[in-house]
């Protein structure tokens, strides 16, 4: 069998790895990525505190691979009005994303795959000779723009505007600040995923982005205006950039998951807002349900390309819509900011539509305690 992965991102060197460990050393896989094997755009990469439990579960060495790279935390830090809430129970890890890159290429090679870097795919046809095509090659993939008509491919874009920049000030937990000025209001996810880094991703919605000017200003001027604005949580340190230009979110589906012998994981399939830290996630399991899929129907292509798609889309779809309902709350989150702090707050953690008061109260006890107190407190002086 001969297997051509498009694509050395986390769900590309993951198949490929699986590939070899799970079902056969013989089968022969080609890895192929455009850019060098030591870059990458982003900063961290962040998952919930289990996250990685199907991980440890399916993969305890690539599991224990990782882990002692993660920086982890419990408690979660919205910062609104100026005032720091911090809400228990909302425990995450993040590490690096070439960290784990790297990490990822060392277990590929443990199985005898060396991706070939810098070599950029013209044609899908290059691997005409291949039993199966895997398009790991992100958001713009080659392979499903090729055959979007055939995936059933829909994308649109959220209007709020956003910037992925990193930073050396290293933060205590995944923290949510929020910022009014008379441009409007700002958003800066910001989460270490070294000791001595983190990811410090700004969004602002689209009125505001227009307001301010940002499409007239130039680079150097849009990091300083931040810069400024985001002083108190920068504490002297400077914003990095890395390919930090202006994007919007894209909310993607496809109607299917494979077109013939060629499929779809991780960010070419679907896409997961950043506010739940799960797309690298999503890209890993893509992975395993893939190659468990293989196995299962003896490397039968057809079947198993069926087989991946009916065990598999349930639940992507099931993260994906909470994904988009977190997605739509920062729509808004501008007027939401005009609101009582603590109803602010407990308005973010139920943000994806599946954390009701009862649930809060379990996973956030100390919070809603506060929270309760602040209500009766108001209501008593009514």
């Amino acid at each position: 069998m001969k297997v051509a992965i498009i694509g050395a991102g986390p769900s590309g060197l993951y198949s490929a790895y699986l590939i070899k460990k799970w079902i056969s050393p013989d089968i022969d896989v080609t890895v192929v990525e455009q850019n060098p094997h030591n870059a990458t755009f982003g900063f961290g990469v962040v998952f919930s505190d289990q996250a990685l439990g199907f991980l440890k579960q399916d993969d305890p060495e690539t599991h224990d691979a990782i882990v002692p790279h993660m920086e982890r935390w419990n408690d979660l830090t919205i910062n609104v009005k100026d005032e720091p809430f911090t809400v228990d129970g909302f425990g995450f890890t993040a590490i690096g994303r070439l960290e784990l890159l790297m990490i990822l290429q060392a277990r590929a090679r443990s199985v005898g795959v060396e991706p070939e870097y810098l070599r950029v795919v013209e044609s899908v046809d290059e691997f005409a000779d291949a039993d199966l095509i895997i398009a790991t090659d992100g958001v713009n993939s080659l392979v499903r723009t090729t055959y979007a008509e055939d995936f059933g491919t829909e994308i649109t874009f959220h209007p709020n505007k956003f910037l992925w920049y990193g930073t050396t000030k290293p933060y205590d937990t995944l923290t949510q600040t929020f910022r009014e000025n008379s441009d409007g209001e700002f958003n800066v996810h910001h989460y270490r995923y070294a000791p001595d880094k983190s990811t410090f991703l700004v969004e602002t919605n689209e009125a505001t982005w227009e307001r301010t000017g940002f499409d007239a200003m130039s680079a150097a001027d849009t990091k300083a205006y931040f810069e400024h604005l985001f002083a108190p949580e920068l504490d002297g340190h400077p914003i990095i950039e890395n390919k930090s230009n202006w994007r919007n979110f894209p909310v993607m589906t496809q109607k299917t998951w494979s077109v013939g012998n060629k499929v779809l994981l991780g960010d070419a399939l679907h896409t997961a807002h950043f506010s739940i830290g799960s797309g690298t996630r999503l890209a890993m399991e893509d992975a395993i349900q893939l190659v468990r899929s293989l196995k299962a129907c003896d490397c039968d292509v057809a079947r198993a390309l069926a087989h991946y798609e009916q065990e598999r889309r349930p639940l992507v779809d099931k993260l994906v819509r909470a994904a988009n309902t977190s997605l739509d709350w920062y729509t808004d989150f501008g007027s939401r900011m005009k609101s009582d702090p603590y109803d602010f707050v407990r308005s973010y953690i139920g943000r994806t539509g599946r954390i009701d008061d009862e649930r809060a109260r379990s996973i956030a006890p100390k919070f809603m305690q506060a929270y309760d107190l602040h209500k009766a407190k108001l209501r008593s002086a009514e």
